[in-house]
C-alpha cells in the first residue's frame, strides 16, 4: 500500500490460510464446513447484499430515497447475516438491531413496502425482469434472498434457529425488493407485452 507521501506502507493480509481445509469460522460458535446449512444460509444473504450493491451505484441523482432504502435494507441483511453466522447456542452473545434480527426490523420494512406500492401501477400480468437495468438487478437481488430465504428454513428444520424473526425478516426483505424494482421499472407497457399469459389478446 502507498500512502500520500509514496512510501510503501504495511499492507494487511486479508487471507488466513485457516480455510484451505474446507472449513470457515462462525462468528460464534467455532468452525464448520463451507457447505454447511449455516454457511449457505448467510452466503446467500452476502450474494443478495452484492447484488443490491449494485443497484444502489445505478441510482440516479434524483432517486436518493430509493438509494437511501436500498442502503438501508443492505445494513440490516449484515445483521440477518451476523445473527445466522452464530451458534444457536452462543445467541446469547448476539445483540438486538446490531447481530440479532428484532420484530421492530420487520415491521419497518412493511412500512417501507406500502410506502413504495402506493406509487407503483402494478399491472394485472406477471412481471417478467428487465424494464430498466435498476430494476433487473433489484429483481436479481430479490431472488436471491427468496434464496437465502429457503435455505434459512432448511436450516430451521435441520439445526434450529435461535429466532424466527430472521425469518420473517428475509420474506419482508424479498418483498421490499420486488416493491423498489417495481417502483424503479419502466411504466412503458410496450416494453412489457411478455407479461402477458400465452392466449390473451
Amino acid at each position: 500500500m502507498i500512502d500520500t507521501a509514496g512510501k510503501v506502507g504495511t499492507v494487511v493480509k486479508i487471507y488466513t490460510k485457516k480455510g484451505d481445509d474446507g472449513s470457515t469460522s462462525l462468528w460464534y460458535g467455532g468452525r464448520v464446513p463451507k457447505y454447511d446449512a449455516r454457511t449457505e444460509a448467510y452466503g446467500s444473504i452476502d450474494e443478495a447484499n452484492s447484488a443490491l450493491g449494485v443497484a444502489r451505484a445505478l441510482c440516479a441523482a434524483n432517486q436518493g430515497d430509493l438509494r437511501d432504502t436500498i442502503l438501508s435494507l443492505q445494513q440490516e441483511l449484515f445483521v440477518a447475516g451476523a445473527e445466522l453466522a452464530t451458534a444457536p447456542e452462543a445467541s446469547e452473545r448476539l445483540e438486538d438491531g446490531i447481530s440479532r434480527v428484532t420484530d421492530g426490523m420487520v415491521e419497518a420494512l412493511e412500512v417501507d413496502i406500502d410506502r413504495f406500492m402506493r406509487q407503483v401501477d402494478l399491472p394485472p400480468q406477471f412481471v417478467i425482469p428487465g424494464g430498466t437495468e435498476l430494476s433487473a438487478v433489484l429483481d436479481v437481488a430479490r431472488t436471491a434472498i427468496r434464496r437465502a430465504e429457503r435455505r434459512v428454513v432448511h436450516l430451521r428444520d435441520t439445526e434450529g434457529l435461535a429466532s424466527e424473526a430472521v425469518l420473517r425478516y428475509l420474506n419482508r426483505a424479498s418483498d421490499l425488493a420486488f416493491a423498489l424494482a417495481r417502483f424503479a421499472d419502466e411504466p412503458n407497457p410496450q416494453l412489457f407485452e411478455g407479461r402477458r399469459a400465452s392466449g390473451d389478446a
